[in-house]
């Protein structure tokens, strides 16, 4: 059999546009392909949710690639131990209560499993905007991430979403352009990021989990966003709360769909 370039060419941009327009009208759209919007996605789409998920980097992942200072292993306590069973991510006891993952196989693994379940997750596409109808997101405005780099006056196309998720870290890039679109308007003490705090790993957890909700109406965060939306420590190469966080708002978005809301 003889190769065709044309095929090829052919057969990457049909299947590719069929994926992106059955993703302009979806359930949940998530921005942020980090360990969060990676859980949140897989158990969003095991509920059979239609959830898509967008991330401006050409790499998925986030920060767990490098584990801590590029040492690629993780951390994650005995609580978030059982996402990662889930995951068939294998795991060694270092102290009680403390285990260790290789990062590698945590990424890949998160990965291939929420792909395998549903999602369909499109990178090196950024989120520049949102859309709103009646102090409500209703969607994301997106553009491809070369666009936003090489400083290109190129229009963005739009999708449509019941529920949107920010779990781009410690940027909060979604609920921080609803902020410079609408003011203070954050779930928050203040209506505006209460910010994140200095390292306190066991604080940072704990808050991590409590901060994973509803920021704006239609709009949740989870991951890093929480804490630097709501108030909260870092906590560094300790993946747990990332894992749980992304579950957390899954459970909170199904049970918002089982409800009709």
């Amino acid at each position: 059999m003889k190769l065709d370039e044309i095929k090829i060419s052919e057969a990457i941009i049909k299947n590719y546009y069929d994926k992106l327009l059955k993703s302009l009208d979806v359930d949940v759209a998530i921005v942020g392909a980090g360990p969060a919007g990676l859980v949140c996605g897989y158990y969003l789409s095991k509920a059979k949710i239609n959830t898509v998920l967008f991330e401006r980097k050409l790499s998925i992942g986030g920060g767990m690639w490098a584990g801590g200072m590029m040492f690629n292993e993780i951390v994650v306590q005995t609580q978030a131990k059982e996402i990662l069973d889930e995951f068939n991510i294998h795991t060694k006891v270092y102290e009680k209560g403390y285990f260790l993952a290789d990062s590698i196989e945590a990424v890949c693994s998160l990965a291939a499993k929420a792909v395998k379940e549903g999602l369909h997750i499109f990178n090196c596409i950024s989120c520049e905007d949102v859309m709103m109808r009646k102090n409500r997101i209703t969607g994301l405005v997106l553009n491809w991430s070369a666009v936003e780099l090489a400083n290109l006056h190129v229009d963005p196309l739009t999708i449509k979403a019941k529920f949107c998720v920010d779990a781009t870290g410690h940027q909060a890039e979604v609920c921080n352009i609803v902020l410079r679109k609408l003011g203070p308007v954050l779930k928050t003490k203040t209506g505006r990021l209460m910010g994140e705090k200095s390292m306190w790993a066991d604080k940072g957890e704990e808050y991590i989990i409590k901060n994973s909700k509803e920021a704006y109406p239609g709009l949740y965060v989870a991951g890093m966003s929480a804490n630097a939306v709501f108030g909260g420590p870092r906590m560094g190469p300790i993946f747990g709360g990332m894992l749980l966080s992304g579950r957390k708002v899954a459970q909170a978005l199904i049970q918002r769909f089982n409800r009709g809301d």
